[in-house]
């Protein structure tokens, strides 16, 4: 039913990737990031960086997605060792969901203790607006209720356990962080907080879709980050995600309005500054192996 659904990562072929990686630079990432959709700006803010095209890292996936560079950049973020990732994997590319997530056990072996998540995402909310920023609270795993889990399969304790809890997904301490960051760049009127659906993709909502996940309590649909939130909170690492309202689903059968990926890159690019400061500035007040923030 899936592509290739059984095909997990082993701890081992895990730890190949990490120790590779690891042997290439001398950064030893606190922080990992993911850049959604015309969002990798956030990569190229890194000083003293490392960066690895993903083809040329081993066993690792590749990116097909226009927007996406498919880089993995190490580097300092005002002084905080980070890594990056320009450029994410998704169900709709074909990859089994245990690939799509690898990157986040090779964070954990990289010694990751905070991922910061970002995507593109359509508004459902009728007060969002294009360019308003998401700090996401909870999300809806629709694959997840068909079974198409990346947890499936053997589960390796190393890892985590067998069920892991779910209802504190997203870090509450990082969600007040990002509010009070926000507010103090003067970025209020457009920092929202809500929750996140995925979907698999790769076709847009239909406009029944799209009033059925509202009725469900969605505010905003997308195409990734769940899966990467699942796998990052089974390692222990504290989880942190926003969304840039690119486009505005289509609610209404009058409408004249269509979804479009070039509609999604250039609120990206938009908006793109302002979310970069806003994580940035996060990453410095981190405080790692305690839960409070400076």
């Amino acid at each position: 039913m899936f592509p290739e659904t059984n095909k997990g990562y082993s701890y081992e072929d895990c730890k190949a990737i990490a120790d590779w990686l690891l042997a290439q630079t001398d950064v030893r990432p606190a922080v990992g990031i993911v850049c959604g959709s015309g969002l990798g700006g956030l990569a190229d803010m890194l000083k003293d960086q490392v960066a690895f095209n993903y083809k040329d890292i081993p066993s690792f996936p590749q990116s097909t997605v226009h927007g996406h560079a498919g880089r993995l950049v190490f580097g300092t973020l005002k002084g905080r060792p980070c890594v990056c990732m320009q450029g994410r994997f998704h169900l709709y590319e074909g990859y089994p969901i245990q690939k799509i997530t690898l990157p986040m056990r090779i964070f954990k072996l990289l010694g990751v203790e905070t991922v910061m998540l970002t995507n593109a995402a359509g508004g459902l909310n009728q007060d969002f607006k294009v360019g308003d920023i998401m700090i996401i609270k909870d999300h809806l795993n629709m694959p997840g209720f068909a079974g198409n889990n990346p947890l499936s399969g053997p589960n390796d304790e190393r890892f985590g356990v067998r069920f892991p809890c779910m209802s504190d997904a997203y870090d509450r301490d990082l969600q007040q962080m990002a509010m009070d960051v926000g507010q103090e760049l003067g970025f209020g009127d457009f920092l929202k907080e809500g929750v996140y659906c995925v979907l698999g993709g790769p076709s847009f909502e239909t406009i029944a879709e799209c009033r059925m996940l509202h009725k469900l309590g969605a505010d905003a649909v997308g195409m990734s980050t769940v899966h990467e939130v699942i796998v990052a909170r089974h390692c222990g690492m504290r989880v942190f995600a926003l969304s840039l309202i690119t486009n505005q689903a289509v609610m209404d059968y009058d409408s004249e309005e269509k979804a479009n990926h070039e509609e999604v890159l250039q609120t990206g690019k938009q908006r793109a500054e302002q979310l970069e400061r806003l994580v940035s500035t996060m990453v410095t007040r981190i405080e790692h192996n305690n839960n409070n923030y400076a």
